[in-house]
């Protein structure tokens, strides 16, 4: 029988605002902005759902770096869920029609607790994140045109297009395969 699952405790809240990673490179992971086309991102998203795979097939999947820092199982669960709200929020910009739309605060240090990421099955997320990275990259293969262009305001006043927002996202899913080393 194997060892329960035990809760591993609060993770460190990430309040800070990443728009910057539009402007200039990452120092951390080393994304640029000016160095992705939005025609590169399904393909991006793709190539790290396969990172994410791999990373959860690790015996060490659960295990948490340090107190207060997300497991690699964790972050995996968290991009899963940042492919789904990012591609509700592409959808949203597209059915605005050009007209800015305004999206709905997500808080994802809530989603995690609610959905007990720390229990998840890595195997079970393994599939989870690919799917979730496959519906993404359908969704950001879709706009073209001036569609890229298309306003839209995060609840904290952040101005966003679809095109930036695609950059801010595949940095959030590279960001995270620096976090868990894959």
């Amino acid at each position: 029988m194997s060892e329960p699952i035990r809760d591993p405790g609060p993770s460190r809240p990430d309040d800070a605002d990443w728009t910057w990673v539009l402007e200039r490179p990452c120092p951390d992971c080393g994304f640029d902005p000016g160095a992705v086309e939005t025609a590169d991102v399904p393909a991006l998203l793709r190539e790290a759902a396969e990172r994410y795979a791999v990373r959860l097939g690790r015996d060490d999947a659960r295990t948490r770096p340090e107190a207060g820092v997300w497991s690699p199982l964790e972050y995996a669960c968290h991009v899963r869920d940042v492919c789904e709200v990012m591609t509700g929020r592409l959808e949203q910009i597209l059915a605005g029609g050009g007209e800015v739309v305004t999206f709905a605060n997500w808080d994802q240090d809530a989603t995690a607790v609610e959905g007990e990421y720390w229990r998840s099955d890595p195997q079970v997320v393994a599939r989870e994140v690919t799917a979730a990275c496959e519906t993404a990259a359908t969704a950001y293969a879709r706009p073209s045109g001036t569609q890229w262009e298309w306003p839209a305001l995060r609840s904290n006043g952040s101005r966003f297009t679809a095109r930036t927002l695609a950059l801010y996202f595949v940095h959030d899913v590279r960001h995270h395969l620096w976090d868990v080393t894959a």
